[in-house]
């Protein structure tokens, strides 16, 4: 059976139970004696003298609050909540620098031939750190121009949502290409369309392609240094008969030396900020 169509029924049961037990008319405080006639005796009422009727049953639905503004039940914000904290984190990886960030921060891991140091939890929270770093004017903006008047109750959902979104579009329409956004207009059958009239099913698509692009090429360039040392050291190996040797044995720690003498991650940390702010 239909679960709706379960619970209207029980629903059916619960209230043929209910109503007539409410039914029941409550018995008079007083019990009014029987009228005398002038003879002394009590007087018989008549068969068809009518008795008094209990009137039909009424069923009354009062709506409270009315003229106030709606709120949401506990239930239905916690509902929404969750709903959010699962959509938030593709929000973040696909419509911010997250996914530059870590890209190349997984890149650089993996350039050095160490794939588990630093661990994929701190490669996940410096990207993380930094993207709110970098996104902090943005969230500023949509704090200020659209969540702050939408909870004081100035405007309404749709009007937040078209203000959030301005800020955000604006930050992915300065790191998307050109290629990218055109593509993807053809694709979707937009005629010439102006900036400001870019739909977001449009941009965002185009701004991770464009990420993905910029991320991969600068991954080939922190690949070339560390790739020319692992010559190198394959060369000198060769070169002195010890084929048996694994080249990434000796040239592990020369990466790391050139690594650390060069200040590696205050470079690749503010390479990444500035491709965003430069």
């Amino acid at each position: 059976m239909n679960p709706l169509r379960s619970l209207f029924l029980a629903g059916v049961i619960a209230l043929g139970l209910i109503v007539p037990a409410r039914a029941q008319v409550a018995a008079p405080s007083a019990v009014t004696p029987p009228a005398v006639s002038a003879t002394g005796n009590a007087a018989i009422p008549s068969a068809n003298a009518a008795a008094p009727s209990a009137g039909p049953l009424r069923l009354t639905l009062n709506l409270e609050g009315e003229g106030q503004k709606g709120q949401l039940s506990v239930a239905v914000q916690i509902v929404l909540l969750m709903t959010l904290l699962s959509v938030a984190p593709s929000l973040v990886l696909l419509m911010s620098c997250f996914t530059r960030i870590v890209i190349v921060l997984g890149f650089v891991r993996t350039a050095l031939g160490v794939p588990s140091a630093p661990s994929n939890q701190i490669i996940v929270g410096l990207a993380l750190f930094l993207t709110f770093f970098i996104m902090g004017p943005v969230i500023d903006r949509i704090h200020g121009e659209a969540l702050q008047p939408y909870m004081a109750g100035s405007i309404a959902a749709d009007t937040a949502i078209e203000r959030a979104t301005g800020p955000l579009k604006e930050f992915m329409l300065k790191q998307t290409r050109t290629r990218d956004l055109e593509y993807f207009l053809a694709l979707g059958g937009f005629g010439p369309t102006a900036v400001n009239d870019l739909p977001m099913r449009v941009v965002i698509p185009a701004f991770v392609i464009s990420e993905l692009q910029t991320a991969f090429q600068m991954g080939f360039v922190l690949f070339l240094p560390f790739l020319v040392i692992d010559f190198l050291v394959s060369s000198v190996l060769m070169s002195l008969g010890m084929m048996m040797m694994p080249p990434n044995v000796v040239s592990l720690p020369i990466k790391l030396l050139l690594f650390v003498l060069v200040d590696g991650w205050h470079l690749i940390v503010r390479s990444l900020v500035q491709s965003f702010t430069g």
